[in-house]
C-alpha cells in the first residue's frame, strides 16, 4: 500500500505553517512559548485533513495536554487511516536563543507502520546507502569507521562523523580524535544530525551516538526514503522506562532495530526550517507574506526535495501577533 501523493502538500502545509507559528518567538527566551506556538498550530493544521490520525509519537502524556500528546486522534475522520509523529520545534533552545537549526517536524505513515518509540534514550548510527553488514552498532567504532572509509574509497582522516556535543560522548569523540577523524558537533537537533548523511553536499559521512529514540524515529522516516542505513537500540536504564517498554510490548529490552523495523511501507516526512541551518532556511517575513523551506520525502513516489514556498499571512493571524497574543495562536489559518 502507498500513501496518495496528495498527502504531500497537506503535511509541507502543517510543517511550515507550525514553522510560521513558532518564528513569531525566536529569540524571546522563551522556548516553552516558541513550542507551544507550533503545537497549537500544527494541530489545527492537522485537523483539516482528510484523514484519521494517531499520533503515536508526541509531545508527551494525555495528562500533559496541550501538547500533541501520543495517542491524540487528529483529522476529519474523512479519510485513511495515519500514524503520525511529531516533533513541533527541534532544537527549542535554538529557537528561544535565535540560533540556527531550529526545525518543525512531522512524519506519517500508514496505521502500524511507525515505531512506538518510548520516550527514552537510543543509541544511533547513521550512514549514506552501504552494503549490508559494513556498519553496525555492535562493532567497535574503529572497525565501522574503518569499513566506510574502504567503502568510500576515502582516508580515515576525510571521514566526517556528527555528534551531539554531550558528557555522555567523551570517550567516542576522544577515540574519533585520536582516528583523526574530522568532527561536526551539534548542541541540539538530532533529527536535523541524521539528515545531514542523506546527501554528499552536507560533507557528513557517519552520524553516530546516544539521543532521543522519538527523534530516532523521525529521522528514520527521511533516511529510508534515500535507502541509507540506520540502526537504533534504545536505552532502557530506570524502572519507568522498563516499565513502559514493557507495557508498549517491548518483550527483547537489547534488541537492536534496523530502519525497516523503525518505518514499515510507505512514509511521508517534513522538516520545515524555523532558523537556518546547513540544510534549511528559516522563516522570510516580508510584510504580509512568508517564506519557508521543507525538506520532505515520500518513499514510495520517490520524492526527496526542499520545497521553497512564499505564502500568504492570513490577516487573523497578523492581528494576534500585532496585539501581543503570540502565545494564543491557536486558530492558524
Amino acid at each position: 500500500m502507498t500513501i496518495d501523493k496528495k498527502y504531500i502538500d497537506h503535511f509541507i502545509t502543517v510543517s511550515s505553517k507550525a514553522a510560521l507559528a513558532s518564528s513569531y518567538l525566536v529569540g524571546k527566551k522563551d522556548k516553552i512559548a516558541a513550542d507551544q506556538a507550533a503545537v497549537d498550530s500544527m494541530r489545527a493544521e492537522l485537523n483539516k485533513i482528510d484523514m484519521n490520525g494517531k499520533v503515536v509519537i508526541g509531545e508527551g502524556a494525555l495528562d500533559e495536554a496541550p501538547m500533541l500528546y501520543t495517542g491524540e486522534l487528529l483529522g476529519n475522520k474523512n479519510g485513511p487511516n495515519f500514524d503520525i509523529a511529531v516533533d513541533p520545534v527541534e532544537g527549542t533552545n535554538f529557537a528561544a536563543n535565535n540560533l540556527p537549526g531550529a526545525i518543525a517536524v512531522i512524519a506519517i505513515a500508514e496505521k502500524g507502520n511507525l515505531f512506538n518509540a518510548p520516550e527514552t534514550y537510543m543509541d544511533k548510527i547513521a550512514t549514506g546507502k552501504i552494503e549490508k553488514g559494513l556498519i553496525d552498532l555492535d562493532y567497535p567504532l574503529k572497525k565501522n569507521i574503518s569499513n566506510l572509509a574502504v567503502f568510500m574509497n576515502k582516508d580515515i582522516s576525510s571521514i566526517t562523523a556528527c555528534i551531539l556535543d554531550r558528557p555522555r560522548h567523551k570517550k567516542i569523540i576522544e577515540e574519533l580524535k585520536s582516528l583523526k577523524v574530522k568532527i561536526k558537533l551539534i548542541t541540539d537537533g538530532d533529527v536535523l544530525g541524521a539528515l545531514y548523511v542523506s546527501d554528499p553536499k552536507y560533507n557528513v559521512d557517519i552520524f553516530l551516538g546516544i539521543g532521543g529514540g522519538p527523534e530516532g524515529v523521525l529521522a528514520a522516516s527521511a533516511l529510508d526514503a534515500y535507502d541509507c542505513h540506520f540502526q537504533g537500540r534504545f536505552i532502557f536504564d530506570n524502572k519507568r522506562d522498563i516499565d513502559d517498554a514493557k507495557h508498549m510490548g517491548i518483550t527483547d529490552l537489547n534488541k537492536k532495530y534496523e530502519l525497516k523495523e523503525i518505518v514499515k511501507g510507505d512514509s511521508i516526512f517534513c522538516a520545515t526550517g524555523i532558523t537556518t541551518s546547513d540544510v534549511l532556511s528559516g522563516i522570510d517575513i516580508k510584510g504580509n507574506n512568508y517564506t519557508s523551506e521543507t525538506f520532505v520525502t515520500h518513499k514510495s513516489s520517490y520524492f526527496k526535495e526542499i520545497i521553497k514556498r512564499t505564502n500568504h499571512i492570513k490577516e487573523w493571524f497578523l492581528s494576534q501577533v500585532k496585539s501581543g497574543k503570540k502565545k494564543k495562536l491557536t486558530k492558524i489559518q
